[in-house]
């Protein structure tokens, strides 16, 4: 097929002409299906040669696991367990060439390029995505502990509030300073049986914020902490779920510090616990926080997750998110939800209620949705994408972050250019000295293979990094290493008084062979390092395999071609420049 010089130069042409297609920037138009199950054209810019971290700057993060929520008897499992669950969510977040890595035993490595929301990427990464679900209390457990709570918070020296000028207790001090801070409350008495329920801005409401009167955070009062700040949620809402409460924003603080002292905690009857709502609420002009009263024990978790995906929701045009859950999960949800129906489960994210827990109307088997609310459809895609790679065994903390700024990338990439054209330089100069006209023929070629190796890495949309740029370097010996092989074949066929044509012929025939294996054996090499490394030694494995398949077409094919036209040239031709 390629025995003529016509058939050779066609193939060349389309592989030049394909390269440069690459090279370019191209619009691309694509149909798909958007997050509200209506079909969209789609219109995107195409980047040839996407660049790392090292070249165009991005987040760098390292992060630890919080030790103060260490449960586990085996940090080390966990910190593998995170860094199994990181790479999914930086995958699924569509990163290009992300490293994410363990550095020692006790952190984990991120390196984003081109981030353009930190923030977003930040929280992605930050985020428990511990899901549960769990029944909301019916007994009123929380209004019969209130009392006992109160009574363990006065033996533990904590007033109603804090008096003007004076100190706070050394419990709240111990609880930290910005919640003994917090402006107080007017207090009174817990209700009793058969009161009428407080209204929103009643003088005589269970709680008023310290900004509706200066004389408010003076006032002695004689009632109860926490009774005087948790107030059923009907008394304000109008409406309620079973085991719902409501506390004054500016109060959330001081509220949940106190219910988390070990000794109030314990006042809780057994089997129930208290969770907060994800963002408080505006009920008339003041802002409150949701509590709620729940079953300690999860219907079931996230654990038994095995898909999630974000969507508008077609009747009330909000964000909401879609899950399934595998067959075991499936199979235990329904039979607990068959067995509340009429009763309200509340959604847990991170230990925080989403949303205002729904009514169980029906049994729910594999395929749920979590309501999102007044959140954006981003927001509800980040979420499922967090749910969909799994919980973070425990939560990560930031303990460095550093933005890699734009200067350090063009000063990269300056310095790998100038090691390319340097390296370049001195393999022509090395080929012209010692191969002289043969060896111009393999520089001619060597331009083709620049052109085929950066053509490769953008058709298969490679991300090019400073290691890359060293496999490219490295790769341009290479290139030649085959060159020179036939060559000295060659010469040991004119040596032996063979015609030019066929030493030309025997050169590169009895070469293949060594140059299929050592090529061979670094594209394996190469292989083991794309399979096994991170980040930039991935970015090196991909230049260098790319960098020897052309190299195999050039120093072959394309350098025989103009052999071939050179001896067509000069039939007559006794001796070889070589």
């Amino acid at each position: 097929m390629f025995a003529s010089i016509r058939s050779r130069l066609i193939v060349i042409a389309l592989l030049v002409l394909g390269s440069i297609y690459f090279l370019f920037p191209r619009t691309v138009s694509l149909r798909e299906r958007g997050a509200d199950g209506v079909m969209r054209d789609t219109t995107l810019t195409r980047v040839p040669l996407k660049r790392g971290l090292d070249l165009q700057g991005g987040m760098h993060l390292a992060l630890e696991l919080d030790q103060s929520k260490q449960v586990s008897a085996d940090p080390r499992k966990d910190l593998d367990l995170a860094l199994t669950v990181l790479r999914k969510r930086i995958d699924e977040f569509g990163v290009e060439e992300p490293l994410v890595q363990k550095a020692g035993d006790d952190r984990i490595v991120v390196e984003l390029a081109g981030i353009t929301e930190p923030a977003r990427a930040k929280a992605i990464v930050q985020r428990s995505a511990f899901l549960e679900f769990r029944i909301t209390n019916k007994t009123d457990a929380l209004d019969k502990s209130l009392p006992a709570m109160d009574r363990t918070l006065r033996s533990l020296g904590v007033k109603s509030e804090t008096p003007a000028g004076g100190k706070p207790s050394a419990v709240e001090q111990l609880l930290g300073g910005d919640s003994a801070k917090q402006p107080a409350a007017t207090t009174k008495p817990a209700a009793k049986p058969g009161d009428k329920a407080a209204k929103p801005g009643d003088k005589t409401a269970a709680a008023t914020p310290a900004a509706d009167s200066a004389a408010a955070d003076t006032t002695p009062v004689t009632g109860g902490v926490l009774a005087g700040l948790i107030q059923p949620a009907a008394a304000v809402a109008g409406s309620a779920t079973p085991g719902e409460y409501v506390v004054l924003e500016t109060a959330f603080p001081r509220v949940d510090s106190l219910i988390n002292v070990p000794a109030v905690a314990r006042q809780l009857p057994r089997g129930t616990v208290l969770r907060w709502s994800s963002a408080p609420t505006s009920l008339g002009v003041q802002q409150y926080r949701y509590l709620y009263a729940l079953d300690d024990r999860p219907i079931v978790t996230g654990s038994s997750l095995e898909n999630a995906g974000a969507q508008l929701d077609p009747l009330t045009n909000g964000p909401i998110v879609t899950f399934q859950l595998d067959r075991a999960g499936g199979r235990k949800f329904g039979d607990e939800t068959g067995r509340h129906v009429g009763d309200y489960m509340a959604i847990l994210l991170d230990g925080r209620v989403q949303g205002r827990p729904p009514v169980i109307q029906s049994r729910i088997s594999r395929n749920g949705q979590i309501t999102l609310g007044n959140k954006s459809l981003q927001e509800a895609q980040d979420l499922a994408l967090t749910l969909k790679a799994g919980a973070l065994p425990i939560p990560l903390k930031i303990v460095e972050e550093r933005q890699v700024g734009a200067s350090l990338g063009s000063d990269s990439i300056r310095k790998g250019i100038t090691a390319g054209v340097v390296g370049t330089a001195m393999v022509i100069l090395i080929m012209l000295v010692f191969y002289r006209l043969s060896g111009a023929l393999a520089v001619a070629a060597l331009a083709l293979y620049i052109l085929f190796t950066l053509g490769g890495l953008s058709m298969i949309e490679a991300t090019l990094t400073l290691p890359g740029l060293a496999g490219l370097v490295l790769s341009v010996g290479i290139a030649v290493d085959a060159n020179v092989l036939i060559f000295e074949r060659i010469r040991e066929e004119l040596l032996h008084g063979k015609t030019v044509r066929l030493s030309v012929d025997e050169g590169f025939k009895h070469a293949m062979n060594a140059i299929i294996d050592s090529n061979v054996a670094t594209v394996l090499t190469a292989l083991f390092l794309f399979q096994f490394g991170t980040g930039p030694v991935k970015g090196f494995a991909v230049t260098l395999i790319m960098g020897i398949i052309a190299s195999m077409v050039t120093a072959v094919f394309v350098t025989r071609t103009f052999f071939m036209i050179w001896l067509q040239r000069r039939p007559a031709m006794s001796t070889l420049s070589i």
